[in-house]
């Protein structure tokens, strides 16, 4: 006569559970608003970024809990969570590709500061739908394309930000320097990066949403800036394909989004001056704002300027400034 132990069933559930870390991107990085995104990483290993695990669970329902750093900014009710949102899009498309949906015990931890201007809401939408993917390819035998996925996140960052824009889902998802071409059946193609270059994040502790960022912009443009826009965009693009450094960072300049933003961060136009003079390769506006970016030859260049940044953009106690490398990796499982 066998006896079953009733632990045995749980524990195996409890055991079935993946996290993902999607890292923090630079939308736009100056020269390609809405079409370029670049993949960042601290360079002391300090994740950057959002963590998302889904396990099994014993309940009929699914649950989200939401722990970190910047919890306490997100709504209170799941329903009005993104990350909710991409597991109710998710069990849609399993539907439709007729699978059954399981209910998931979700959670959240949210490092990343909202209206950061550093990808935050790609962070979350991006860790949920790959450890989403990731749950089912591990335990039910299914998974969606790569191309699928992307198309979810880009689905899900419209729904935050009111317009469909891949620039900080596609590098946060994928990894590198990311452009985006008008084909649903490719969306990005990765391009090559500056690797030996440091990027200085500076995250001022203040909130700027990418709403009412992109509310600031005009309607149409001069010809002059649409000109200088597809010049400039076209020959980083050239510079990045010949690894021409000098050529690439002196053409990262916005004339479509920064000099109507500027007004919404304050310091950010004498932090810019003052870098600028100091011998920075390029400063910008990572995303929508607040947060500076500052493109650096050097560890120790690097190092100078964030302590400058330390002492002179930040603005609360919420801020921080990290010295990063590109992130060729994109979301994975930790």
């Amino acid at each position: 006569m066998s006896v079953t132990n009733p632990n045995v069933t749980i524990n195996a559930n409890i055991k079935k559970s993946v996290s993902v870390f999607a890292p923090a991107s630079i939308g736009n990085v100056s020269v390609g608003f809405d079409v370029l995104g670049l993949a960042v990483k601290p360079i002391d290993g300090t994740l950057l970024g959002d963590v998302v695990t889904v396990s099994a669970t014993t309940s009929s329902e699914s649950s989200l809990t939401v722990t970190g750093n910047f919890a306490d900014k997100l709504p209170s009710n799941k329903e009005d969570n993104i990350v909710w949102s991409c597991l109710l899009l998710f069990n849609e498309q399993l539907i439709s590709a007729n699978r059954v949906p399981v209910s998931l015990a979700i959670s959240l931890d949210k490092k990343m500061p909202v209206g950061s201007g550093l990808g935050s809401s790609a962070c979350s939408v991006v860790a949920a739908l790959v450890a989403l993917n990731a749950f089912y390819a591990k335990y039910h035998d299914f998974s969606f394309s790569e191309n699928v996925l992307l198309k979810m996140t880009g689905q899900m960052e419209a729904q935050i930000s009111g317009s469909l824009h891949y620039d900080n889902v596609a590098p946060c998802y994928l990894g590198g320097l990311q452009l985006m071409v008008p084909d649903e059946n490719v969306i990005s193609r990765i391009l090559p990066s500056f690797d030996d270059c440091y990027y200085v994040m500076a995250y001022p502790g203040i909130e700027v949403s990418t709403k009412a960022a992109r509310d600031v912009l005009p309607t149409t443009y001069s010809r002059s800036d649409v000109i200088s826009y597809g010049q400039n965009l076209a020959t980083f693009v050239d510079a990045c394909h010949r690894q021409d450094k000098s050529q690439a960072f002196s053409v990262l300049t916005d004339v479509i989004a920064e000099p109507y933003r500027t007004n919404l961060l304050p310091r950010y136009q004498e932090s810019r001056d003052y870098l600028t003079a100091q011998g920075a390769l390029a400063v910008g506006i990572s995303g929508s704002g607040p947060t500076l970016f500052c493109v650096c030859d050097s560890e120790h260049q690097a190092e100078q300027y964030a302590l400058w940044l330390q002492d002179n953009y930040l603005q609360t106690a919420l801020g921080f400034v990290h010295v990063c490398k590109v992130d060729k990796v994109g979301a994975i499982e930790i």
